[in-house]
């Protein structure tokens, strides 16, 4: 089914399987079902309280439970643009928003109040996600309930759900695969969606709520499997927004599970190609997008259905970016001989040494991992050459090259680690684990 707002899907879902679980969450210690029409009633009763306020655009706080979605679908069956923000929101992005209404977590709301702008004249429909910021700070991406809606059916077309099945989400709402594949893949099949309780319950949510069914990012899906916490009915795992080592699947696979590997981005309102068979990095590209390489490599993605409206406000960015409708990604591509699609790497994650030869960077730092085992680093180019940076005190300099000498042998000379940098802290990650390069680089002093 084609659904043109999230309120069309609620509806439909309502109308043709009102007394089926549209939700699960938890009540009292116990795991709570939520029909399709007590969705539909909960959402219309919070889009009626919300209608009355005056305001035309209200940002999300999505904390993941069942409050940020009657907030979120109530508001945009109130007819506001909304923007989704994080549980450690960026000021920046809720300024860029024009957001007058915040909703979500009253205490976040509080502190963010003066930051909330005078909000829009016209944005019914419209929904503002961020990127995620791995390469440069992330923008503001302008999608549309529909291209969302229309996101989900793309996935479902290719891998569905059936009624029976339940879609567990522990992935952040305000990221499209957190979004679209954590609830709006589940909706679009008349499955039920499970939500997670928050990182405290890492251990004991797929114990809780028994899905058979789970989208992750690498992260996330390799810390519930080397903690053996998977649940005896999952049955499918769905894997994107981050680098995945060949090992993760093949463990998932070794317990006959099915391994899916989905590629997409916040500008293609998230999928862009799953794949179906046994290689999980071969992938199909999904019905409504049509994808071709630029002659470096680059990946072009077409999709109408799908694609951006633009960067919020933005139309340099968006012009350089959003050609024709034509979008580069800035990730690296190849077709199979069956014209499946592999992602190789990304443009900007893809080091440039002084002699002329290339690495991957992620590829790299799986390298290190062997001889730093437990150390949160990062590789960056500095002067055409690699750089480690490590969380750490300087003065264990010489211990550091000393541990990687072994992995440096192995790699031609103009390739080896050339510096080694210190930072206070943690290095600056996504919500999905991935390095903020471009942050990284600011803390290193290296720009």
């Amino acid at each position: 089914m084609r659904f043109s707002d999230f309120g069309e899907l609620l509806r439909y879902r309502a109308e043709t399987t009102p007394s089926a679980t549209a939700i699960l969450t938890e009540r009292d210690g116990k795991a709570h079902k939520i029909s399709f029409r007590e969705l539909l009633e909960d959402v219309q009763a919070r889009a009626a309280g919300l209608s009355g306020t005056g305001k035309t655009s209200a940002g999300v706080f999505c904390d993941g439970t069942y409050e940020t979605l009657t907030d979120l679908f109530g508001a945009a069956l109130a007819g506001m643009q909304l923007a989704l923000f994080g549980e450690n929101p960026d000021r920046a992005q809720v300024e860029a928003a024009d957001v007058d209404l915040l909703l979500g977590e009253k205490e976040l709301a509080a502190e963010f109040a003066d930051a909330a702008g005078a909000g829009v004249s016209e944005g019914a429909g419209r929904v503002l996600m961020f990127t995620s910021g791995t390469t440069a700070k992330n923008r503001a991406v302008a999608l549309t309930q529909q291209s969302l809606c229309a996101a989900a059916r793309n996935g479902a077309s290719l891998l569905p759900l059936s009624p029976d099945d339940i879609l567990m989400c522990m992935l952040p709402l305000d990221h499209v695969f957190g979004l679209v594949c954590g609830l709006l893949w589940g909706m679009q099949c008349g499955a039920a969606t499970a939500l997670g309780r928050g990182p405290r319950h890492y251990f004991d949510d797929l114990a809780f709520f028994r899905p058979t069914v789970l989208p992750a990012v690498p992260l996330l899906m390799g810390f519930l499997t080397g903690k053996n916490l998977l649940n005896p009915e999952l049955r499918l795992v769905l894997l994107g927004a981050g680098d995945c080592p060949p090992a993760l699947p093949a463990a998932l696979k070794a317990k006959g599970l099915g391994v899916h590997f989905g590629y997409g981005l916040t500008e293609t309102s998230s999928g862009v190609a799953l794949s179906l068979g046994e290689d999980p990095y071969a992938m199909t590209v999904c019905p409504e997008d049509r994808v071709t390489l630029a002659p470096d490599g680059e990946i072009l993605v077409e999709s109408p259905a799908c694609m951006m409206q633009g960067y919020y406000k933005d139309p340099e960015k968006t012009a350089q970016t959003l050609r024709n409708g034509i979008l580069a990604t800035g990730d690296i591509g190849r077709f199979d001989e069956e014209g499946r699609l592999y992602v190789t790497g990304r443009k900007k994650e893809i080091l440039l040494f002084s002699d002329g030869t290339k690495v991957f960077l992620p590829a790299y730092e799986r390298g290190l991992a062997a001889v730093l085992p437990g150390r949160d680093f990062a590789v960056i180019g500095v002067g055409g050459a690699a750089a480690l940076v490590l969380r750490g005190d300087p003065a264990e300099e010489g211990r550091v090259l000393r541990q990687i000498a072994p992995y440096m042998q192995t790699l031609p000379l103009g390739q080896r680690i050339r510096a080694v940098r210190f930072i206070n802290g943690p290095l600056p990650r996504t919500a999905t684990g991935k390095i903020k390069r471009w942050e990284l680089q600011q803390k290193a002093g290296t720009q």
